[in-house]
């Protein structure tokens, strides 16, 4: 699995650097936000998803562990979701009522300066 993890501002910036969001690497990205959640304590977390073409229920699942984490937490989480693929499955799944979406790292970074 390739990703990287950015601090900037006091915010986590996790870009996930796969096509995929699936079964195939969706424990260890589940265990990637939980070791940055209980070991790093991050407290304010955008997720990048500009590079994944697709996603399964295993990765949509994954986007909820880590809003499930950062809420145990009073933390703040923004998925950056540009694939139109991705934000309808999204959409569809209407998991946009509980996942906090952004069109780009810039607008998450700016919504979570904001909050204190």
């Amino acid at each position: 699995m390739n990703y990287t993890i950015n601090k900037l501002d006091g915010i986590s910036v996790f870009t996930l650097d796969e096509n995929r969001l699936d079964a195939n690497i969706s424990g260890l990205v589940k265990n990637e936000f939980t070791n940055m959640v209980k070991e790093m304590s991050v407290r304010k977390m955008v997720i990048d998803l500009s590079t994944v073409e697709s996603c399964d229920s295993s990765g949509l699942s994954t986007l909820l562990v880590a809003n499930r984490l950062m809420g145990s937490v009073s933390g703040s989480l923004r998925i950056v979701c540009p694939s139109k693929k991705i934000l309808t499955l999204i959409k569809i799944t209407q998991l946009d009522k509980v996942l906090k979406l952004s069109n780009s790292i810039e607008e998450a970074l700016s919504e979570l300066k904001l909050l204190h």
